[in-house]
């Protein structure tokens, strides 16, 4: 038999047994804390206005070979700074230094990154408050400065 108390009134030690070792669940600590939240960039929104400071090249992870397309971009709300990434083919050309996006989590596991991309967790997906996707396929045209 093991250790455990057992019985009629075994409830309030069987409670406070439980209690003793929650710290040792890095799932609790991280929950209690608020770890996730501190951490977070956007903290804890699904979206948010950034500014491009520079374009870049990422390489993508084994065994893929290919230059993923991302942006340095300093956030509006709280001034940090991330990697987003660029998605679908030819979006970089419509993102330009100082350009005003909007970007979003890129679907990764658990708010991870995504795919072959290494450490990129957001993606852009509107440019100067016009969508990147139609922008990508010549639906409509970039306008010149914020609108």
């Amino acid at each position: 038999m093991g250790n455990k108390s057992n019985g009629l009134n075994a409830g309030k030690k069987l409670a406070k047994r439980r209690n003793k070792f929650k710290m040792n669940d890095k799932r609790f600590v991280r929950r209690k804390y608020k770890l996730n939240l501190k951490s977070d960039p956007l903290s804890g929104s699904p979206q948010a206005r950034a500014i491009v400071l520079e374009k870049r090249q990422v390489e993508a992870k084994q065994p893929n070979s290919a230059m993923r397309k991302a942006a340095r971009v300093q956030l509006i709300k709280n001034g940090k700074q991330i990697t987003v990434f660029l998605p679908r083919e030819n979006a970089a050309k419509f993102v330009d230094e100082h350009d005003e996006i909007l970007i979003e989590g890129i679907g990764g596991h658990q708010g991870k990154s995504k795919g072959d991309i290494p450490n990129i967790r957001w993606q852009a997906f509107k440019v100067n408050r016009q969508s990147l996707n139609m922008l990508t396929k010549g639906k409509i045209e970039k306008s010149v400065g914020r609108k």
